[in-house]
């Protein structure tokens, strides 16, 4: 039970080498993979590389861990040139070019994947109601579902035939957030028919394709007064209902949920409320409690041992579809980048023409 509890986690950690620490925890199943962040990385892809090839080789074979990163675009992008810098995805939307934003996403995804990425938390699928959103903004590809939807589909598909799974976040909408969830806990005080008809919508429309969805640290009361979408059975089971891929909740470090409940206390609610992973994204201390605090509840509860196993089959059946495969030469890199230089020119054209 222990393993199946840890596999649960996704960490990340200091540095710019996989520690030691963290290795071990690999190696014993109790992490399921990992997060790389601006912090762990270089200006040299290779670099990606070599720590992705030093994650995937400390943990167990049947165990292949995720790889992951935070690679939209615009201002949320870990790594920089020579991998394919892209605009905001408010850029695309407003283009209005669907194919380019599926010939970019296509790119990104054969370079994430030649640097050992399995997973790019992507595409932003919020819908930007509130144009004084302090967190979503331009990394919203519109303000309306339907745009949203198209772009999202189309950003899912090309990062699948890039090689690399696609996360859509944040469920069930952050676009009409007054509050950014890292430093406060939002409120989005919309009817249900408005949250169902405009920020359900692009999940929904994306469920049959989508890997993976991630969880928005905001209270909706329509769904439930009480608790943020991460840590609510209510809110999650309106997803779980139309989706059968896996629920990762957002970083549990973020204040919106740290300063109400404890790590124990979060990664608990979490997978009891329905998600399959839990993002604890920088302390490995955090990770190292909510493991203990997943076992210990898993020890005392039949029924909540039984969530873990399904979240870690559900998780472990993901992985299992993408390992992680660093090449090993920059010249490998290269020829993983062809098209990513093919596309590049096209799209600042493209955004050339919509000034």
């Amino acid at each position: 039970m222990r393993r199946a509890c840890g596999q649960l986690v996704i960490g990340g950690f200091e540095g710019a080498s996989l520690p030691t620490s963290f290795a071990r925890a690999l190696a014993s199943g109790e992490r399921g993979g990992a997060i790389l962040f601006s912090r762990n990385l270089s200006q040299d892809p290779m670099h990606c590389a070599e720590l992705a090839r030093a994650i995937a080789s400390a943990a167990p074979r049947e165990l292949p861990p995720l790889v992951s990163i935070d690679q939209e675009g615009g201002r949320v992008a870990r790594l920089k040139a020579p991998v394919l810098e892209l605009p905001a995805m408010r850029a695309f939307g407003d283009a209005g070019d669907l194919a380019l934003a599926h010939e970019a996403a296509r790119a990104l995804g054969a370079q994430l994947a030649a640097l050992g990425i399995t997973m790019d938390f992507a595409p932003v699928l919020d819908v930007n109601t509130r144009t004084d959103n302090p967190v979503i903004g331009d990394r919203a590809f519109g303000d309306a579902p339907d745009v949203v939807c198209a772009f999202g589909e189309r950003w899912i598909d090309g990062l699948r035939e890039g090689g690399v799974l696609a996360c859509g976040k944040h469920y069930p909408g952050h676009g009409d957030a007054a509050k950014d969830s890292h430093f406060d806990l939002p409120i989005i005080e919309l009817d249900e028919a408005t949250l169902r008809d405009v920020h359900l919508k692009p999940f929904l429309r994306c469920s049959a394709t989508a890997p993976a969805f991630m969880t928005a640290h905001v209270i909706y009361p329509a769904f439930d007064p009480d608790l943020p979408a991460t840590l609510s059975p209510r809110t999650l089971a309106r997803l779980r209902a139309a989706y059968t891929g896996c629920i990762i909740s957002d970083d549990l470090e973020m204040k919106a949920i740290a300063d109400r409940w404890s790590v124990e206390q979060s990664a608990v609610r979490a997978i009891d409320a329905g998600c399959d992973a839990l993002l604890v994204c920088r302390s490995e201390e955090l990770q190292a409690r909510a493991v203990e605090a997943l076992v210990r509840k898993a020890e005392a509860s039949a029924a909540f041992a039984a969530r873990v196993q399904d979240a870690h089959a559900r998780f472990l059946a993901m992985r299992m579809r993408v390992p992680s495969r660093p090449v090993k030469t920059r010249t490998d890199f290269d020829d993983a980048s062809a098209l990513a230089r093919e596309v590049a020119p096209k799209i600042l054209q493209r955004l050339a023409r919509q000034r």
